[in-house]
């Protein structure tokens, strides 16, 4: 594979991947915004509905209004993703977490005032019990986890087929990479098609691009 000094795909590498993820998508459909039925192209922005912890697809004139209220019902989800290079976890730490898989993102709920531990499962995201003085050191040795917005921004671990990649991404990529591994997951081992979809979602998201709007949800 061509990759960069950096670390991140290189040009023919991004082809090999852009082109695989594209065929994990949905075909396209008319989109509308949630909020004000406005039609949304394919690179909308999303709300979280606090109370509900949903997501809400919008329009960019809907996220602006609603997204930026004080003590409001929605939260806007950033869109940047950003890949840790420089993040720290042993396989010592990981284990400490108590994670049952090898991909799994964490996120600090404000309403019940605690990091959650999610991870993809064949009915969709499962809840994983998280034991917080583990956490806690993981804080300690990553001070990026601080800068985590609650709610809406996650830690985003993949240590499948030997990875240890770590990235900050919004909380809506979490769940399009769980629906991507619901949809395409068959039996016990995945199957070809999963893996290869699995590999195609962490290529983009290495290379700090977002998984494509009809990718299905979690």
């Amino acid at each position: 594979m061509n990759a960069r000094e950096d670390g991140r795909p290189g040009e023919h590498a991004h082809r090999g991947w852009a082109a695989a993820l594209r065929t994990f998508a949905r075909p396209p459909v008319t989109a509308l915004c949630e909020l004000c039925g406005e039609p949304l192209d394919g690179t909308h922005p999303h709300l979280l509905e606090l109370e509900q912890q949903t997501l809400r697809c919008c329009c960019r004139a809907c996220a602006l209004l609603f997204g930026n209220q004080q003590n409001a019902r929605y939260k806007r989800v950033p869109e940047k993703v950003r890949w840790l290079g420089d993040f720290h976890l042993s396989d010592e730490q990981w284990d400490a977490l108590a994670i049952p898989i090898g991909i799994a993102f964490f996120y600090r709920d404000s309403a019940a005032q605690r990091v959650i531990a999610m991870y993809p499962g064949a009915a969709g995201a499962m809840q994983s019990s998280l034991d917080l003085s583990a956490w806690q050191v993981l804080v300690a040795d990553n001070p990026v986890l601080n800068t985590l917005e609650p709610d809406v921004q996650a830690l985003l671990v993949n240590r499948v087929e030997g990875a240890r990649e770590y990235y900050r991404v919004p909380i809506d990529q979490c769940y399009a990479l769980t629906g991507v591994i619901r949809a395409r997951w068959r039996g016990v081992s995945g199957g070809v098609d999963a893996w290869r979809a699995i590999r195609a979602c962490f290529a983009a998201l290495k290379a700090g691009e977002r998984l494509p709007e009809g990718v299905p949800n979690a």
